[in-house]
C-alpha cells in the first residue's frame, strides 16, 4: 500500500518528523517510491503550499532546531532593540520577511512590569517549542490590547487586510460559514498576534487537512473554589492511575492558572465525539474511584465542596485550549508549563513557571509534550476502554 504524507524532515534516526496524512495513492506502485530529502507537497505549485510554509532538511534533527534557534535569537535580539529605541520599528526575518511592530514599551503586566516587548521576546525565544505544538492549527485570540488589567476581546475571524506572510487559512465555523482565521506554525504569524495585544495561544486540537479528525483529547481539571493546587495534583495521579492501567500515554502540563491539563494522544480517524467519550469515561472511572475529591458536575454551584471538576466537555470541533509554553493573562505572566508525571508532588506551585522563568528551563520539556503527543495512542487500546 502506498500512502502519501507531508512532513517537516528527517530526524537523525530516519524517521518523519510531523508526518500528516493525505491519502492513499493507488495510481502508484510501491516499486516506484524513492525516499524525498524534503516533503513534495511544501515545493511552491503544490496543494498545500498555500497553508505551509517552505521548508527543508539539511542534516539531523538537532541541525534544523539550531536553525529555527539562530533565527529566533536573531528576532529576539531585534526586538530589544526596537524598545529601547522607542518601541516602534520592523522586524526582518531570515526569509525577508518583514513585520512592524509597535508600543512594545506598553506594560503588559503590571505587577512584575513587563512590557509587550518582553512578551514578544518570549515568544521569539519559545518559538523552537511552541511552533511545532501549534503548526498547521488555526488559532483563537483573546486580545489584551491595554494589557491584562485592560479591556478584553476574542477574535477568531482573521479579517480580510493581514500584512503579507502572515498565514491564515479560510476555515468552516459551526455554523457552516467560511472564515479565514489565523494559522499556528510560523512565527511571523505568532508575533503578528501578540502585536495585535494577544497574549495567550489558543490552538484548535486538529489541524487543517483533517479539522474533524483531533489528534489528541484533553481533560482539563478545574479546581472549585478554595481547592488548593495539591488536590488538583492528587486527583491528576488518580488520572494517571486509569491511565496507566488502560495502557494509555498521556503528556501533562499546568494549565498556566490553578488547574492542569492531561492530553492523550489519538490516532486517525476517532473523531471529536469518541475523542470526549474516551475522556469522559477516564473522567467517570476516577470520580467513582474518589467522589470526595472530584466531580463531573458541571455546574459550578452543583459542585460537591472541595472537588475538582475533570472537563471532558473541551473536546469539540472549534475548540481551544491554551497551547504549552504559552504565556496565560494573569498576574505574574504565568506560564502553561508541560511536566513530567514524576513532578506531581504535593509541593508543586505553578506560580513559578512564569513568562521569566520558563525560558531557561523549556528545551528539557521538549518531549514531555511533542514526543508523546507524536506516539498516537493505539486504537484498540482506546476501544477497550469505552467497552
Amino acid at each position: 500500500m502506498v500512502v502519501e504524507v507531508r512532513f517537516n524532515e528527517w530526524t537523525a534516526e530516519g524517521k518523519l518528523r510531523q508526518p500528516i496524512f493525505l491519502g492513499v495513492r493507488d495510481d502508484k506502485d510501491a516499486r516506484e517510491v524513492t525516499r524525498e530529502e524534503t516533503s513534495l507537497q511544501r515545493e511552491p505549485g503544490s496543494r498545500s503550499s498555500r497553508t505551509t510554509p517552505s521548508a527543508r532538511a539539511s542534516g539531523p534533527a538537532g541541525s534544523t532546531r539550531s536553525k529555527h534557534a539562530r533565527a529566533a535569537a536573531s528576532v529576539e535580539s531585534q526586538l530589544q532593540r526596537i524598545e529601547n529605541a522607542g518601541g516602534d520599528g520592523e522586524v526582518a526575518f531570515p526569509d525577508g520577511a518583514t513585520l512592524r511592530v509597535t508600543s512594545l514599551d506598553k506594560v503588559f503586566f503590571p505587577e512584575p512590569g513587563f512590557t509587550k516587548g518582553d512578551l514578544m521576546r518570549y515568544y521569539a525565544r519559545i518559538a523552537p517549542l511552541l511552533l511545532p505544538a501549534i503548526a498547521e492549527r488555526p488559532l483563537a485570540l483573546r486580545r489584551f490590547p491595554n494589557g491584562v488589567d485592560g479591556a478584553s476581546f476574542y477574535q477568531q475571524n482573521a479579517g480580510a487586510k493581514v500584512p503579507e506572510g502572515v498565514r491564515t487559512a479560510e476555515v468552516v465555523d459551526a455554523k457552516g460559514q467560511r472564515e479565514p482565521r489565523f494559522v499556528g506554525g510560523d512565527l511571523q504569524t505568532l508575533l503578528y498576534t501578540v502585536q495585535l495585544g494577544c497574549i495567550e495561544v489558543h490552538p484548535w486540537f486538529s489541524i487543517l487537512d483533517s479539522l474533524d479528525d483531533p489528534d489528541h483529547a484533553i481533560l482539563d481539571l478545574d479546581p472549585g473554589v478554595g481547592v488548593e493546587f495539591a488536590d488538583v495534583v492528587s486527583v491528576a495521579r488518580l488520572v494517571k492511575l486509569e491511565l496507566d492501567g488502560a495502557g494509555i500515554a498521556a503528556a501533562i502540563k499546568t494549565s498556566g492558572s490553578r488547574g492542569i491539563h492531561i492530553a492523550i494522544p489519538l490516532p486517525s480517524g476517532i473523531g471529536f465525539a469518541d475523542a470526549s467519550a474516551v475522556t469522559r469515561e477516564i473522567a467517570r472511572r476516577v470520580v467513582e474511584a474518589a467522589p470526595e475529591h472530584a466531580t463531573l458536575e458541571r455546574r459550578i454551584r452543583s459542585r460537591p465542596h472541595g472537588t475538582v471538576y475533570l472537563d471532558h466537555q473541551q473536546n469539540a470541533r472549534g475548540k481551544t485550549l491554551a497551547a504549552p509554553w504559552a504565556v496565560r493573562a494573569r498576574p505574574g505572566a504565568t506560564v502553561s508549563m508541560p511536566l513530567r508525571w514524576s513532578a506531581l508532588r504535593a509541593t508543586l506551585d505553578p506560580a513559578r513557571f512564569t513568562l521569566s522563568t520558563v525560558p531557561s528551563r523549556a528545551a528539557t520539556t521538549r518531549a514531555l509534550w511533542l514526543g508523546i503527543l507524536q506516539k498516537r495512542s493505539a486504537n484498540a487500546r482506546l476501544r477497550a476502554l469505552l467497552d
